[in-house]
């Protein structure tokens, strides 16, 4: 360390012992690692880097005096070339953010650095940038001749907007001070760069041009720059020396550039803003495209402002355009003059909130000014506008405008209509503070409206009477006449709380609230008010209140007629609202409920318990996370219930099927096979069948032992599809039979029994079901040819004792619900979708069919990138396709299927490309014949025909980059072709000769 360096340090030491040191930037020159090492630290200590920036640059410009006192330009030596490639190196360090190098310096300091960099990067002097090529200089050099011009233009735009305080830089020896000097200075550079911007604009137009990555300067590369060796091997002007930057990055950063100066043009270029709207496109798609932009820096604020803007100006925004924002929407109605449609917007955004308020505000500041310049039919829509902020306003708990204030000096019955409309359109009744806000508006309204008449129109307007107490209304009523003084030439007319109310007006205003109110405490009190009214049953107010019929009784037999009614209701209620999933209103509801019959009913008590144990069961399973496990206190309490023995409490046969259901989903087989007491799967048919689908599921590894289980659940589910024959004599004496709907020996019916299976979730237990359906269904359709497959088929009887008593309908019905109901959770099981595939082959249904097993085969391997398992495409199924492919007559591929089998059926194939007559792409589909037979066979049958060309097509090679999908565009049977397979290659050469 030198002395000063020394001296330096001892006295600040000894003076400020807690300070830290700030390293001066002659260390920097002294210590050649320095620099990288305080640059590295997370908070680099005084000074940061566009301040060493300020101090190497300023040491470098310092002129010299000579020996006669005359002073001369910076000398051209060791020191000075140091300082100014460490001024560089900062830079490097900061990656070459513009924004940063602007937002931390003057425009003489950047425009210093960056001539610098131009200079080390060997950009030919006396030569205008817009003369070179891009693509023949060297990255770094291309780059730096990219960075100068992004910040030339950029410079430009920036210069446009307000100054702010100068920003230090450094200090020339001058007669003028350095103020004024730098101001001076700055001017000319924005002189010389607005001179040059089309140059500027060129050049960044070509950068976009290449398609190639770029490299910039970093602290390696500029230290090679003081290395004579590796100035002599050409190191640094390599093609990957530097920080590599992507095309993509620096696209987006050049559009986005491009835009801005472009949209600074168009206030005296109109057509720049189209070109401005083309670049922040690009900027956007950019942007979306990159998933990581280290190396872009812009405000995307900014962006999206430039955006919007530029779409208004262009007037290129469609309404219809669901990608459009709110913003052009309003901007598009306005310069179709659809202002009914910006009002329509205005109301509904007063619901949304997502325009900003100062943006409703410029659209009325826009269009009075149109009024005032003569534009007809504006005045109205004006102060329509007018009052949808005044509404949003007050919503926001804002003050309102004094436009709105005049507006209400003179209103007209109309306006107040036209205000109360857009009042209750806005108001989100959810939300505490916006029925406060609002009651206050109304309250305010009152209070400034002179006309009795239309304070009398808002007090008797719904949403008055909704937000406000009656109370609240007299009072503003009374104001209002006392405001209006007293004519005693004339009868005073009765203020309406003068007229005496119709009781029967009263009742219909409190039925109507009570059938909107959801809150019990809101419930309780009008129910109070009418009975304090007229004493009958207000249970009945609304027909489409029902309880359950298990329950009817008890809740009825309530003597207190009040509570009866607030029971009933409250219950009603809640069940609606679980039927439509509000599952939080239903809760609050019912906890109301059983806090009142706590008090005087324990059957009731229990009754609320279980309603709200299936409130919980059906929030949990229609939550978005229903793949978590439930928590154990539900799962107790399930269990609780299931073993329930309360004598006397009404018991809802749907909440044991929601319980049952609940268990088998989560996988409780234990508890349903070990644990559950057998009086009650003696008593519960949800409970005996959850049991036996338990046992059966639990025991299918291993399908010797669980033949006995399966064969109990086999019986249980051939009862339930089952039908009773009694006979009748005919007319004419002989014995006739009659098939009577479902039989009594089910333990359920099949419809309770198809309503409980789509509750199910769980696969095993979907699966177990569909298998057994389809031995059922295989059996009672007794066709061997055409069966249905599915898992676990063994583990089923194989026949049946009284066939006859089965309904085969009600059996094939069934099992198409169910498989259907299955994919409908899982649309990737590929053994459903291969059962669902021969549900429809076996019916005939062969387009369905075959796009099915097309499913089956693209879920297991991942859409035919991989091979198809030969457990899923057995010889069955590929049978199966092919019969699908000749019944819609698409025989080309018949003969592209043959080929998949073990052995291939060349007589199917033969006879296939036989046919003439083929509803597929036919020779598109030659690429995916193999198989050398079927090669020679269809080269002999276009020869033999005449048909040169796909005689031809069938022996070529196939083309190059040949594709499913090129062959799919061509063909209308596009699900057929993803499975066919190029294999040919091989077999050109045969047919070449």
């Amino acid at each position: 360390m030198s002395s000063e360096a020394a001296d330096r340090v001892a006295a600040v030491t000894g003076s400020r012992p807690g300070t830290p040191l700030q390293v001066s930037w002659f260390e920097f020159l002294l210590d050649g690692g320095l620099l990288e090492t305080h640059l590295q630290k997370a908070s680099p200590a005084d000074p940061a880097q566009v301040q060493l920036i300020v101090q190497f640059l300023e040491q470098a410009s310092k002129p010299s005096v000579n020996e006669q006192n005359q002073v001369q330009p910076p000398a051209d030596n060791r020191r000075n070339r140091t300082l100014k490639l460490l001024a560089l190196k900062v830079a490097a360090h900061m990656k070459w953010d513009l924004d940063s190098l602007e937002r931390g310096l003057t425009i003489p300091v950047v425009n210093m650095l960056l001539n610098e960099l131009l200079c080390v990067s060997k950009v030919p002097a006396g030569v205008k940038h817009v003369e070179l090529d891009l693509s023949t200089l060297p990255p770094t050099t291309a780059m730096a001749v990219i960075i100068y011009n992004r910040w030339a233009i950029r410079t430009i735009v920036l210069s446009s907007f307000p100054e702010k305080q100068n920003k230090p830089g450094p200090h020339q020896m001058n007669m003028l001070s350095v103020v004024q000097q730098e101001k001076e200075l700055t001017e000319n550079i924005l002189a010389v760069l607005k001179e040059q911007a089309a140059d500027s604009v060129s050049v960044l137009d070509a950068a976009l041009r290449l398609k190639k990555d770029f490299y910039v300067h970093t602290l390696r590369t500029l230290d090679l720059l003081g290395s004579d060796a590796a100035a002599a091997n050409g190191e640094t002007e390599s093609s990957t020396a530097g920080l590599r930057i992507s095309a993509d990055e620096l696209h987006c950063q050049v559009h986005y550039d491009l835009g801005a100066i472009f949209f600074q043009r168009g206030c005296t270029d109109q057509p720049a803003y189209q070109k401005a709207r083309d670049h922040f496109r690009m900027t956007k798609e950019l942007l979306k495209k990159l998933d990581q932009a280290v190396h872009v820096h812009l405000d995307e604020k900014r962006l999206a402002g430039y955006w919007n803007a530029c779409k208004a100006l262009t007037g290129d925004c469609d309404p219809a355009d669901t990608h459009t924002t709110r913003y052009d929407r309003i901007n598009s109605l306005i310069r179709n003059q659809d202002y009914q449609a910006v009002v329509e917007a205005f109301i509904r955004d007063n619901a949304a909130r997502s325009l900003p308020t100062h943006f409703r505000r410029s659209v009325l500041r826009e269009l009075l000014y149109r009024a005032q310049q003569g534009e007809p039919g504006l005045d109205p829509l004006c102060r329509q506008l007018c009052v949808c902020n005044a509404v949003r306003d007050a919503l926001d708990g804002e003050v309102l405008s004094v436009g709105f204030q005049q507006l209400l000096l003179k209103p007209g019955k109309r306006i107040v209509d036209f205000l109360l409309e857009v009042s209750s359109r806005s108001l989100d009744r959810d939300r505490p503070s916006a029925r406060r806000n609002t009651a206050a508006f109304l309250r305010t309204l009152c209070e400034n409206l002179e006309d009795r008449v239309l304070v009398l129109t808002v007090t008797s307007h719904p949403l008055f009477l909704e937000l406000l107490r009656d109370d609240d209304r007299k009072v503003l009523m009374e104001q209002t006449r006392k405001k209006g003084g007293v004519n005693l030439s004339a009868k005073p007319l009765p203020s309406f709380y003068d007229i005496p109310a119709s009781a029967s007006v009263n009742i219909g205003q409190l039925e109507q609230q009570l059938i909107r109110a959801l809150d019990p405490r809101r419930i309780r009190q009008i129910l109070i008010e009418l009975h304090g009214l007229a004493e009958r049953p207000f249970w009945r107010v609304n027909g489409k209140w029902e309880v359950p019929p298990d329950y009817i009784g008890a809740v009825l037999a309530i003597k207190d007629g009040l509570t009866r009614d607030l029971v009933y209701i409250l219950m009603a209620k809640a069940l609606h609202c679980i039927s439509i999933k509000d599952f939080g209103p239903a809760r609050q509801l019912f906890a109301a409920c059983l806090e009142l019959v706590t008090e005087f009913s324990p059957k009731l008590r229990q009754v609320m318990l279980n309603e709200t144990l299936l409130l919980d069961v059906r929030a949990h399973e229609a939550a978005d996370g229903s793949r978590e496990r439930p928590p154990p206190e539900l799962v107790s309490r399930v269990r609780g219930y299931l073993e329930m023995r309360i004598h006397d409490v009404p018991l809802r046969q749907v909440i044991g099927e929601e319980c049952v259901a609940f268990m088998l989903n989560w996988r409780e087989n234990d508890y349903l096979t070990l644990q559950v007491p057998p009086s009650l799967v003696m008593n519960n048919p949800y409970i005996k069948l959850g049991q036996l689908l338990a046992s059966t599921c639990k025991e299918l590894p291993g399908p010797k032992e669980s033949r006995r289980t399966a064969k109990e659940l086999w019986e249980v589910v051939v009862q339930i599809c089952s039908v009773s024959v009694q006979h009748k004599r005919s007319s004419d004496g002989r014995l006739g039979l009659i098939k009577q709907r479902e039989s009594s020996l089910g333990i359920l019916q099949r419809s309770k029994f198809i309503t409980f299976t789509k509750k199910l979730r769980e696969p095993l237990v979907l699966t177990t079901l569909i298998s057994l359906f389809v031995r059922l269904h295989s059996i009672v359709r007794d066709d061997i040819v055409n069966e249905v497959t599915a898992e676990h088929l063994s583990i089923w009887p194989s026949s049946l004792p009284n066939i006859q008593a089965v309904d085969v309908e009600a059996v094939a019905v069934t099992v198409k619900e169910l498989v259907s109901y299955a994919l409908t959770l899982n649309p990737n099981n590929q053994a459903w979708l291969v059962t669902q595939a021969d549900i429809y082959f076996v019916t005939n249904q062969y387009s369905a069919a075959l796009s099915f097993y097309l499913q089956a085969g693209a879920v297991c391997s991942d859409f035919f990138t991989k091979p198809v398992p030969p457990d899923v495409y057995t010889d069955q199924v590929l049978k199966r396709m092919i019969k699908c492919c000749s019944m819609m007559n698409c025989h080309t591929q018949v003969a592209v299927l043959c080929q998949f089998l073990r052995e291939v059926d060349y007589m199917t194939a033969f006879k296939a490309l036989q046919e003439q007559n083929s509803h597929d792409a036919m020779d598109s589909f030659y690429d995916y014949i193999w198989d050398v037979t079927i090669l020679e066979y269809l080269t002999h049958i276009h020869h033999k025909r005449g048909e040169t060309e796909k005689r031809q097509i069938a022996v070529s090679p196939p083309a190059a980059g040949v594709s499913l999908t090129q062959t799919v565009a061509q063909d209308s049977n596009w699900g057929q072709a993803q499975v066919f397979k190029t294999k040919r290659t091989h077999t050109s050469s045969h047919f070449a000769l």
